[in-house]
């Protein structure tokens, strides 16, 4: 048996003005703007997850990644640097790798919200399951925001104490 599902994206006609033509998250001049059309496509969310809610969490996501970057920033606009593109480092696929660092903490964290908020949508036992086995992928998604945000700071990736 095949069914067919809906989802908001397939069923909203697409003029002007409306969230289709609104997909870019305008940043504060120095980290770069967001297109939530690539964050959806790079973390393949499909059109259960609507544009109102894909757009508060990815503020959310750059309000968080900017603030965390906030000191490392400073010190860079202090040598001078006028926005992330300008901070030495190699490019790869045309554009620095800091950019594509900054694009994979904002989306990361913007899909671990998008997760935990999603994630008991269903309350049966099968969606019980699902809720559990998508708390790796938050986990996995919070990590790669640690990770990248580490990378474009130039720190390790881990931090060992002994006890």
């Amino acid at each position: 048996m095949n069914s067919f599902i809906a989802t908001a994206e397939a069923t909203k006609p697409q003029t002007p003005g409306s969230p289709a033509d609104a997909a870019i998250v305008t940043n504060d001049g120095w980290f770069p703007d967001i297109n939530m059309n690539a964050l959806r496509a790079s973390m393949r969310l499909d059109g259960t997850v609507t544009y109102e809610r894909l757009r508060d969490a990815t503020l959310d996501a750059i309000a968080s990644v900017n603030a965390e970057l906030v000191t490392w920033q400073a010190g860079h606009v202090a040598a001078g640097r006028v926005d992330l593109a300008a901070v030495p480092a190699p490019n790869i696929g045309g554009e620095s790798v800091q950019l594509a660092r900054y694009r994979r903490a904002v989306f990361n964290l913007a899909h671990a919200d998008l997760t935990e908020r999603y994630r008991d949508f269903d309350s049966t036992k099968s969606g019980g399951q699902k809720a559990e086995d998508l708390e790796a992928t938050i986990c996995e998604a919070r990590r790669n925001v640690r990770w990248a945000l580490s990378d474009m700071r130039g720190l390790s990736r881990s931090t060992i104490e002994l006890i």
